[in-house]
């Protein structure tokens, strides 16, 4: 069995059409690789009618499906988390509410990954029709992501993905909460192929993917990933030493010249001023990671749970609730 995870935040109006593409695509596998498949939707916290409309249409609908509720928004990457643990396929694949990825990159996955040929499978982006300055800005992240946190992800980024049980297990291993799930996928490890595909038009709505979160979550990868601050700082700290150096001799020479009638004043304000800045740059590096080192101390779960229904093709429906 295929399990296919779809995170659910104000895509409400995609209901319809997903359930259309999904029942399309529930065929298909079926056809062609005697696989059946369930689709995973998790419900974060949603604010707009998404869990309602989603309970009204999958008990109609021709998919087997789970329909989970989180207790309220934890993030995109957490409501993967979660619908990765609910599935009980043999491959899964993750594929956002809005449909600009193509439901057919699940066809994709399947195949590889029923074919033993990887681990992991990345869908690649090979274009994107987004307007110009989504496009920019999307570039210019995941320009940012590769130098700065993970050389190896493809140029445009990854947004979906697939894996077989042994790598899903790995990964819901890894119960970090302030880190990348991107991150994850290529720190793991295991065999790893790609998908080459063009991400489609938005239909309706806007993207929640803000500036905001995408520097949160930059933020998040590089203290996650890399040591570049600390590297960073260790030049900074390195390059001070010199300018100090050369200062220090500087003033030595100008007051054996007679030039300096204040005797240190000059350098005492410039090397309280610089080593003040390095002292507080340092600070806030160390403050990043310990910040990071205790939340992921604290044991709290990624996500809660509220309330999960499971679908059968047929429509039936029985639902379980935790609490907690």
């Amino acid at each position: 069995m295929l399990s296919v995870i779809i995170p659910m935040y104000r895509t409400a109006e995609f209901v319809p059409e997903l359930i259309r593409e999904f029942e399309r695509i529930a065929d298909v596998a079926q056809e062609r690789f005697g696989e059946s498949c369930e689709f995973v939707f998790v419900n974060d916290g949603s604010p707009d009618d998404s869990h309602a409309r989603l309970a009204a249409a999958l008990p109609r609908a021709r998919i087997a499906a789970q329909l989970v509720d989180h207790s309220r928004n934890f993030g995109s990457f957490a409501a993967i988390r979660t619908g990765l643990a609910a599935g009980t396929g043999d491959y899964f694949a993750v594929i956002a509410a809005d449909l600009q990825e193509p439901p057919e990159l699940m066809l994709d996955f399947l195949a590889i990954l029923s074919r033993d040929e990887a681990d992991v499978v990345v869908g690649r982006r090979e274009g994107r029709n987004d307007p110009a300055g989504s496009k920019l800005s999307a570039n210019l992240f995941w320009t940012l992501y590769r130098r700065l946190v993970m050389p190896e992800i493809p140029p445009g980024g990854v947004d979906v993905f697939g894996c077989n049980r042994a790598f899903r297990d790995e990964l819901l291993r890894l119960a970090e909460s302030k880190s990348s799930l991107v991150g994850q996928l290529f720190w793991i490890g295991f065999r790893r192929a790609e998908a080459p595909y063009e991400r489609r038009p938005r239909a309706q709505g806007v993207s929640g993917w803000t500036w905001r979160k995408k520097l949160a979550y930059l933020s998040d990868s590089i203290f996650a990933f890399t040591d570049l601050p600390i590297r960073l700082l260790l030049l900074l700290g390195s390059a001070g030493l010199l300018l100090a150096s050369g200062l220090g001799g500087m003033v030595t020479v100008l007051k054996l010249a007679g030039i300096i009638r204040v005797p240190g004043y000059t350098a005492t304000v410039l090397t309280v001023a610089f080593f003040g800045a390095i002292n507080i740059l340092g600070l806030g590096v160390v403050g990043s990671y310990a910040s990071r080192a205790y939340e992921n101390t604290k044991g709290r779960p990624v996500s809660i749970v509220r309330a999960a229904r499971r679908f059968g093709a047929a429509g039936s429906s029985r639902a379980r609730t935790r609490e907690g």
